[in-house]
């Protein structure tokens, strides 16, 4: 019973094994496959980290590029700044150490004067206006050889006017003939009308110190006379003040009724007194070399109003401006020693 029962147990013992060694088995091939399913998604992974880090690489390289692109700009606008500064300076001592004087007359208006000039007065007129135009030119302008000993002395005059707005029409014609005959304008390429009259101003002090290195730029109307001597002596007192804005200061009401004849469309941004800021009357009055250079970098930005003299006078308000109220810029022909007479 006992053999039997023995030879009885021994399939059984053959069977465990042959389950144990299957169940080895299975548990080799599934840690076999686990193993290579992990490898295989870690080096999914590390392929992954390496593209991000390589495109990590890719935009840091092309943020540092632009940065540096614009740097170099940066460095090269600089560097042309300050040459022409250098350069400036130069001409500003050569042209001291000759007592502000001009003696050569650029070929055209487009020519930068190689000295220095004490002035350059810009008469501001239209069309229809030759008889104003031609009692200057007798009365204190001078034309021809007069009007280049004048540039001889340190001063530049010149007629400003714009362009008809039907360009090449006989309004056109007319100034075109008269320029060669005179040889004294500044032709802008501006529209001549009232409304314009802010932007005319603007450009004029662009073409002036684009054209002419001067210590001062004079805005005169032409139903001004001015006294050259008079006026020469005044601005020359202020030559060693960098930002002068010069004339005869004012304020005045500002009017809301568009019927009105000085009406201004901006009125309700000059407060509840209705009353312009302090600016240079509009007859006559004189910027430094300094003033009239920021007019021409902000252009483009500068706001205007209805009257020429506010919008003048509005470009400098915050600026670190001299403004010198000087009375001998009032036209009055009662005034003693007054610099102009109005006619």
């Amino acid at each position: 019973m006992r053999s039997r029962g023995s030879s009885n147990r021994l399939p059984n013992s053959g069977g465990f094994g042959f389950h144990s060694r299957i169940s080895a088995l299975v548990l080799s091939m599934f840690a076999t496959m686990a193993t290579i399913y992990v490898a295989a998604r870690m080096w999914q992974d590390a392929e992954s980290r390496v593209y991000l880090i390589q495109q990590l690489h890719t935009t840091t390289a092309l943020g540092n590029s632009a940065i540096s692109v614009d740097n170099k700009l940066k460095v090269e606008a600089c560097r042309e700044q300050e040459h022409k500064l250098s350069a400036l300076e130069m001409d500003l001592s050569a042209a001291r150490q000759e007592g502000f004087v001009s003696k050569e007359r650029p070929e055209n208006d487009s020519t930068r004067s190689k000295k220095r000039l004490l002035a350059v007065i810009g008469i501001i007129t239209t069309f229809g206006r030759k008889k104003n135009r031609d009692a200057i030119r007798k009365a204190w302008m001078g034309s021809g050889a007069a009007l280049r000993k004048l540039e001889e002395k340190g001063i530049v005059v010149r007629f400003v006017i714009g362009r008809s707005a039907n360009r090449r029409d006989s309004l056109d014609r007319e100034i075109d003939n008269e320029h060669r005959q005179t040889d004294d304008f500044i032709v802008l390429n501006q529209v001549e009308a009232p409304e314009e009259s802010s932007n005319k101003i603007k450009f004029f002090f662009v073409h002036a110190v684009e054209s002419w290195d001067a210590e001062f730029y004079v805005k005169v109307n032409d139903d001004v006379y001015v006294n050259i001597d008079t006026l020469g002596t005044t601005l020359s007192a202020h030559s060693d003040k960098p930002r002068v804005y010069m004339g005869c200061m004012k304020s005045g009401q500002v009017f809301s009724e568009p019927t009105h004849k000085w009406y201004e469309p901006d009125w309700w941004k000059f407060g509840d007194a209705k009353s312009y800021f302090r600016h240079a009357s509009g007859e006559i009055y004189a910027l430094s070399r300094a003033l009239v250079q920021f007019i021409s970098i902000n252009r483009s930005i500068l706001r205007i109003y209805a009257h020429d003299d506010v919008s003048t006078g509005s470009w400098f308000i915050g600026l670190d401006v001299k403004h010198v109220d000087e009375r001998k810029f009032c036209c009055s022909p009662s005034s003693t020693g007054s610099i102009c007479t109005a006619i």
